[in-house]
């Protein structure tokens, strides 16, 4: 990324520097030769000063979400104790437009019943539920994912508990290539347009508006034949004993 590159030139400096060092301890033996003078940092030149800026944003999105899910209980504030196939079955029925028998998502309500005890496994839309303190309370947090059928997009939805109520956070839909979680940050990665390149998004806390928010949207290169990265190991995936079925991963 352009922010490192000075760092970068700063790291070759020295590594040349060490180099020559060597080079000088061991004479012609070794082969070493410095690599030459290291090019000068130029700051970058400011196009089209005078350029009127934009008189609105390009596109209209909504960086935050942050809603009280009905209906819900936390058992002593422990977000463990919350069974995920109830969260997703609350977000159906307080969202009929697009979990209806005409909704985009229709087909999720359905194999949502195969996620309960008994059910076909395989058909359960709901992934396994990690736990991971987001919002730096100490406590932690629950990142859920399930498919949205009978399209290829993914739910990625954040859950908190603020004053013995289940509080949803973040709330987005897309065509997942994977989730990761870093830190405090979450990090979604979804095909682009051009073969080879991907977008990824990273959602982190705020304080003020109490919602993981949209801070960060890349365009990467990553070739041919990347394989798909796995979630951060050090994220805790867990199942409550209630959700058994749902914590596997369809």
């Amino acid at each position: 990324m352009p922010v490192r590159r000075p760092a970068r030139i700063a790291l070759a400096a020295v590594a040349v520097a060490l180099l020559s060092v060597t080079a000088s301890g061991c004479g012609d033996r070794g082969g070493l030769r410095a690599a030459g003078p290291t090019p000068t940092a130029v700051s970058p030149a400011k196009l089209w000063p005078d350029l009127r800026p934009a008189s609105s944003p390009a596109y209209p999105y909504d960086v935050s979400t942050r809603s009280v899910v009905k209906g819900i209980k936390v058992p002593g504030d422990d977000i463990r104790k919350v069974d995920p196939v109830d969260v997703v079955e609350a977000e159906i029925k307080a969202e009929p437009d697009d979990y209806g028998s005409k909704g985009a998502y229709h087909g999720t309500v359905d194999r949502l019943k195969d996620c309960r005890p008994g059910g076909d496994e395989a058909r359960c839309p709901l992934l396994k539920p990690y736990y991971r303190d987001l919002t730096g309370d100490g406590k932690d947090d629950l990142t859920l994912g399930f498919r949205l059928y009978p399209t290829n997009q993914t739910a990625v939805r954040v859950y908190t508990v603020e004053k013995h109520q289940l509080v949803q956070v973040l709330a987005d839909n897309d065509a997942i290539l994977g989730v990761e979680l870093a830190g405090r940050a979450l990090i979604e990665r979804s095909p682009a347009d051009i073969s080879g390149y991907e977008y990824r998004t990273t959602w982190v806390w705020d304080p003020e508006q109490r919602a993981m928010v949209f801070s960060r949207d890349e365009y990467l290169h990553t070739g041919d034949g990347r394989k798909t990265s796995k979630p951060s190991p050090s994220a805790t995936p867990s199942s409550p004993p209630s959700a058994t079925s749902s914590a596997g991963t369809p």
